[in-house]
């Protein structure tokens, strides 16, 4: 049997920062099924949408684009061009990968969302410092780029 390498004071602390983030992001997550609901959305649905709603993108982008799976995101776009809430649209640089953009009532819903998403993020937001608050965005854009390069 090999000996494990021990891991070092940062990897203690990345250990931390992952086991937080694992938090956050389940915090984050009911937060906004509580937001969504009253709009007739999902967390999913929404961060789909969220994704395309500066430019259409196929789906294999707004998989690579939100680290999830072509086909969960197949799965959730299905239902939101189901539902009404987006369209699949010619792809003039690949025939057979549509483009997800929303319709009108997909703008809509999500548009829906911003009072309670806003004050959502204004209150947390209030509890941290703002220069905090930029920190941990520079710092997560980092580790987001160390990932990136490591696979």
């Amino acid at each position: 049997m090999s000996e494990v390498e021990p891991r070092t004071e940062a990897g203690d602390v990345l250990t931390e920062v992952i086991m937080r983030t694992f938090r956050l992001y389940g915090g984050f997550l009911e937060a906004a099924e509580v937001m969504t609901k009253p709009v007739g959305l999902t967390a999913a649905w929404w961060q789909v949408l969220g994704a395309v709603l500066r430019q259409p993108l196929p789906v294999s982008g707004i998989a690579r684009e939100m680290s999830l799976t072509r086909q969960s995101v197949q799965r959730i776009a299905d239902l939101l061009v189901e539902k009404g809430l987006a369209e699949y649209l010619p792809n003039p640089a690949h025939k057979r990968a549509k483009l997800l953009h929303p319709t009108p009532a997909g703008y809509e819903a999500v548009s829906r969302l911003a009072e309670a998403q806003h004050a959502f993020t204004n209150r947390i937001s209030a509890q941290v410092d703002l220069d905090d608050l930029r920190t941990t965005l520079r710092v997560m854009e980092r580790l987001v780029h160390a990932l990136e390069t490591e696979a």
